[in-house]
């Protein structure tokens, strides 16, 4: 219930400020008694667009913390927290990016990380992965979580859901401005109609969920090169091709939305997935070159 509470009030007010923002920009007023204005609409569309999806970033880290639960590692209280430390530095160190934060959260495998900024990460592994793992498949899991921190993949992925909302907000204006003034020819009143309101809202859900599918190409494309990575981390793949393998026999955790596509497991869907199937990415691991 707090995670669902939290991601609502985060939408809320992010659509809140970046309604504000367009009011100041003006680019909220691209319909006018002459039509359409597509100038101020595509500002619309990339005030829409690119401010929700680089708000989000910004916010990710503190997000991912009250959503999950994660527990930061300040200070090492056993042996396994100073090995997970340890772990993520020497990898950290090793990939040339800035010591990311640790953290630990409660629940069944899974792992992720998230933050703005290559030097400034937050990487975090849940009880669950610790208890059920081998520390060698640790390493590889941790591995590919820095493997996605040093390949830019947060910012990479809020840049291309930013143009794919960008194209949705665009395209459905477009579009529904286009259906209402076919069907009210003989109407001579000006403004918008139902047939607009509708279209839109309409238009707003199909194209979403096409974009949906891009983005989620584009990260199972992401999951890839950084399972690659952690191979290249490691010096070898077959750490990685164990966690892997041992996470295909688990219920992976589910992560908050916030942080769903950075995680080490994701659902099996298709089109959808964020992830691919555990058994596609042995198989390119393993048919990769040494």
């Amino acid at each position: 219930m707090k995670r669902i509470f939290l991601f609502i009030l985060t939408n809320v007010l992010v659509v809140a400020v970046l309604g504000v923002v367009a009011s100041l920009l003006g680019v909220n007023r691209y319909l006018t008694a002459n039509g359409l204005n597509l100038g101020a609409l595509l500002g619309f569309a990339l005030v829409m667009g690119f401010g929700g999806a680089i708000l989000s970033l910004l916010i990710s880290k503190p997000m991912a913390k009250w959503t999950s639960g994660v527990q930061v590692i300040e200070q090492p209280r056993n042996a396994d927290e100073a090995w997970i430390v340890d772990t993520v530095r020497k990898l950290a160190d090793k990939a040339g990016v800035g010591m990311p934060e640790v953290g630990i959260f409660d629940g069944a495998p899974n792992a992720f990380a998230t933050g703005a900024f290559k030097n400034s990460a937050l990487v975090a592994v849940s009880t669950g992965l610790l208890q059920g793992m081998t520390r060698e498949e640790i390493e590889a899991v941790i591995g590919h979580e820095i493997a996605h921190v040093a390949n830019g993949d947060m910012v990479t992925m809020t840049l291309i859901q930013g143009v794919m909302n960008t194209f949705v907000v665009f395209l459905s204006r477009v579009i529904g401005y286009a259906v209402d003034s076919a069907l009210r020819k003989s109407d001579d009143r000006s403004g918008p109609g139902i047939g607009y309101l509708i279209s839109t809202f309409v238009l707003d859900i199909v194209l979403g969920f096409a974009a949906s599918m891009v983005v989620a190409w584009f990260s199972r494309q992401r999951e890839f090169r950084a399972d690659a990575g952690s191979a290249q981390l490691l010096g070898r793949r077959q750490p990685m091709v164990n966690a892997l393998a041992r996470l295909g026999g688990m219920t992976p955790g589910e992560l908050p939305k916030s942080v769903a596509a950075m995680g080490i497991a994701g659902s099996i869907g298709q089109l959808f997935s964020t992830h691919p199937p555990i058994e596609e990415r042995i198989a390119a691991l393993q048919s990769a070159p040494q």
